[in-house]
């Protein structure tokens, strides 16, 4: 099993979203977060002020796949992410042990 995490920016949450339901993802966890990378935030003018935003808004998606399942998800996550410009986000692959589906005690695949 493969545990994927992808930070992306959050208008695009929608359109990835819909391409994990067309490959047949069943669950996910969407999380508001925070952050930079190379673009190291931005300026801004309010009411005639110029602030520094250091952490620009972004949505973390956590989706745990069968490995056979694991390149379609990322594959489906690039393409509906992507917008070509900086800061379009990062995807994350790590393999995991197990999983235990707290209500019935399942495991692993079943667990899913």
């Amino acid at each position: 099993m493969k545990k994927i995490e992808a930070v992306i920016k959050p208008f695009k949450l929608d359109e990835v979203k819909d391409a994990l339901q067309d490959i047949g993802v069943q669950g996910m966890t969407v999380l508001e977060a925070k952050g930079y990378g190379r673009q190291k935030g931005h300026s801004e003018l309010y009411r005639g002020a110029e602030y520094v935003i250091d952490f620009l808004p972004k949505i973390k998606i956590e989706v745990v796949v069968a490995d056979d399942l694991a390149p379609a998800v990322v594959e489906a996550i690039q393409n509906a992410a992507r917008t070509g410009k900086i800061g379009d986000g990062k995807i994350f692959i790590t393999s995991l042990e197990d999983v235990i589906r707290i209500r019935t005690g399942e495991t692993g695949a079943q667990a899913i």
